[in-house]
């Protein structure tokens, strides 16, 4: 404030002033991340109401060249227009009525040679947007038909043509393209964002890689460490691992380190220009991420902190012979390989749930017969698209396997026991060479059976047995040493009756990490930077101990996906996540659902309840009643709690159509809080009652609850801290209570 443009300094050209007129000499698309095929049975038009959940940004020096760039960093399977993995039944619905796929759809409808006035007339898009997809399309059905040759090649890779795409147009692998392309000496260039075009010389570090080009803008670095990112949010993966990114390219140049990061996602930290030494905003393929490197002289790769993108990459950088950093990624590959991880632990004597991988229905079946209902179901992502599923009957099973996928010897489907009625808790740590250096332990309040990242996440735990901690560091331990493990971890356990199970071993940072290191205040990617530089730690690090408590609790967006069954389970739904940090669990836990952004503005509970959850349900619902809350009920719910003492209002269900109804109370808003506990939250019946109250309490903006653990827990803070003030203390008081 109060200064003229021509007294700010151009952070682009460092020269120049921000009088100068802008000009540009490439072309940015921006893309949106759509999620909605992850939420159960809901509707996935887009319109005016936003429902991304994160989003791409694709730099190249014309549109097709930036448009496949950005739709290759969604990271949702396709390696550019021509490979979306999942089919469009009906091309014309698909490009009339708007979806995630229209694109795609566009793209298929020019590629089956279908017309251009009805491709506009059907969707209203320009023309000249239009023009440019049937281009990309037409030189796909070339390359189809007549093969590459170096002129081929050349103009492919100008409109945005992956390795992988020309792999699959031609037959042969993305690894022949990419040997034939450098053979033909056809390599991407390094060029610096300028907002001048060259009449003024660049000074910044914000790169782009183009075929649009003879030289680089700048020559490579000498010994860097190269930082691969997140790229797009999404549902599960969002600022928890930028968090980790920023964190360790900071620590790294703190060491005198020159990092490199690579990243996709224009709403990060990780890809502001001066949190690296050098930042290529690009793609996270092993294509472009080969290309940089091999550009750049790297003494070693982090895939550590960039969630599941990064670590798949691992073992092909590796087997390319780029140097990673931490964990070798034969280790990482033993963790990420169930055979193989399921063969370690039973060398090492750790129990697991039982699974097989299945190639047959017949096989499903008997391993049913062996371990019983219910089962998880993990189908081949590449062919079915159906999502995880918790199984709990035979006619559910039957529908799912004749639906949902075709098993075969190349699509095998993981079949694993699931547990009842067993909490779940997970570590999460840093090791050096095999040993531990900080560990943390946390627990779910949910039980086993809603995904981690949906989870609310206790840490340090409050109700876990000190044997089950104990027993769990210890197999930690085991595990680390037989992977070797130098970095970051997380482990996942199943607990019931003291009994541990071990579902997982992810060797990379957590979802968790920003939050342990800010509850503990031990900042665990500071650990990490020591592992990776080779400083030999020797400091013992106690988080069990840290004096406060720290609730994380999911945010769910299901009022943006409408027709969403609104109850969390084994796939993940959450768009994001609140943490509070206290001293006592309730009151934080209460502070961290509040935190979501719900609020109940009057004393009065619906509960639809199913049977097994009323009686335990019974003893605080009492206190409630003594304290003066109020309760709406349908049938047996309400005579449960009239023959036990507590007043209730009868309303019929939506079904019945008899007033008073459900419906009209929840309409309007007569209620304050929905507590609606199904019988299976693993199945969704858009017909059934608890399904429209659930979609009611959300399209009515009635605060929810359909875990029975998690309305354990609220109901307990509302009977002691509902309406009551807290004592509000700041983060440094907090921490300066405990560390000092």
């Amino acid at each position: 404030l109060g200064f003229s443009l021509n007294q700010l300094t151009n952070q682009v050209t460092k020269k120049t002033t921000a009088f100068f007129e802008p000009a540009l000499d490439y072309v940015v698309v921006k893309i949106p991340r759509w999620d909605t095929h992850k939420l159960r049975l809901a509707d996935r038009r887009i319109g005016t109401e936003m429902k991304s959940v994160g989003e791409v940004m694709g730099i190249g020096r014309t549109f097709p060249e930036a448009l496949q760039k950005a739709v290759q960093m969604l990271n949702i399977g396709a390696s550019g227009l021509h490979d979306y993995i999942w089919p469009i039944h009906d091309l014309r619905h698909e490009i009339e009525f708007a979806t995630d796929r229209r694109i795609f759809a566009v793209y298929k409808w020019f590629y089956e040679g279908c017309e251009l006035d009805e491709a506009h007339q059907l969707s209203r898009i320009d023309y000249w947007f239009l023009t440019q997809i049937q281009q990309i399309a037409q030189i796909g059905l070339d390359i189809k038909h007549n093969g590459l040759n170096e002129a081929s090649l050349i103009k492919a890779k100008k409109f945005g043509f992956s390795d992988k795409t020309l792999g699959l147009l031609t037959n042969q692998t993305d690894v022949q393209i990419r040997e034939y392309r450098l053979a033909q000496n056809v390599k991407p260039v390094v060029k610096q964002i300028d907002t001048l075009a060259g009449e003024f010389t660049a000074e910044t570090n914000y790169l782009y890689t183009t075929y649009h080009g003879k030289y680089n803008d700048i020559s490579a670095s000498d010994g860097v460490y190269v930082i691969i990112g997140s790229g797009p949010y999404s549902i599960g993966s969002s600022v928890e691992f930028d968090w980790c990114t920023v964190n360790l390219a900071r620590q790294l140049r703190s060491h005198g380190k020159k990092v490199v990061i690579i990243n996709s996602n224009p709403e990060t930290v990780s890809t502001d220009y001066d949190e690296s030494d050098r930042l290529y905003f690009d793609t996270l393929t092993l294509e472009r991420v080969c290309d940089i490197l091999d550009f750049e002289k790297v003494i070693g790769v982090c895939v550590s902190v960039g969630g599941q993108i990064a670590n798949n990459l691992a073992l092909s950088l590796h087997k390319l012979g780029y140097p990673i950093l931490g964990t070798s990624p034969l280790d990482i590959d033993k963790a990420e390989d169930r055979a193989k991880f399921s063969s370690m632990l039973n060398e090492l004597d750790i129990d697991q749930p039982r699974w097989i991988s299945a190639t047959s229905s017949q096989e499903i079946q008997d391993f049913i017969s062996e371990v019983g209902l219910p089962v998880l179901i993990r189908p081949s992502y590449v062919l079915s698209g159906a999502a995880m599923k918790v199984v709990s009957d035979y006619t559910t099973l039957n529908q799912y396997l004749s639906d949902a996928m075709l098993i075969s010897n190349e699509h095998p489907v993981v079949i694993s026991q699931f547990i009842e009625n067993a909490k779940e808790l997970e570590i999460d740590g840093v090791a050096q060479n095999g040993r531990i250096v900080i560990d943390s332990i946390s627990e779910h309040i949910e039980n086993a059976g809603v995904h981690s990242g949906d989870a609310t996440l206790v840490f340090p735990p409050e109700r876990l047995y000190l044997k089950t901690v104990n027993k769990g560091r210890d197999i930690a331990r085991k595990i680390v040493k037989a992977l070797n493990i130098s970095g970051p971890f997380n482990m996942q356990f199943i607990a019931k009756n003291n009994e541990l199970k071990v579902i997982e071993c992810n060797v990379r940072a957590s979802r968790s990490f920003p939050f342990i290191s800010k509850v503990s205040g031990k900042n665990m990617v500071q650990v990490m930077a020591k592992v990776f530089i080779g400083e030999e730690i020797k400091d013992t690090y106690n988080t069990l101990d840290c004096g406060v408590i720290g609730i994380k609790s999911p945010v769910f967006s299901y009022n943006r996906f409408k027709g969403s069954d609104p109850v969390a389970q084994v796939e993940m739904s959450s768009t994001g996540e609140v943490a509070c940090i206290g001293r006592d669990m309730l009151q934080t836990f209460y502070m961290s659902w509040l935190g979501v952004g719900q609020s109940i503005n009057k004393k009065v509970i619906l509960l639809s309840v199913d049977d097994k959850y009323k009686q335990k349900l019974l003893p605080l619902v009492q206190t409630l009643s003594n304290q003066g809350w109020q309760f709406v009920a349908t049938g047996g719910t309400h005579d449960m709690l009239v023959n036990n003492g507590v007043q209730s209002k009868f309303v019929f269900k939506i079904s019945d159509q008899i007033e008073p109804n459900i419906q009209r109370t929840i309409n309007k808003r007569e209620v304050g809080l929905i507590i609606n506990l199904p019988k299976d939250v693993f199945s969704s019946d858009a017909n059934s009652d608890g399904f429209k109250i659930r979609r009611l309490a959300i399209d009515f903006h009635i605060p929810l609850v359909t875990n029975f653990q998690l309305s354990e827990a609220l109901l307990e803070s509302l009977a002691l801290f509902y309406g009551q003030p807290f004592n509000v203390e700041s983060y440094s008081e907090l921490r300066s209570h405990n560390y000092n």
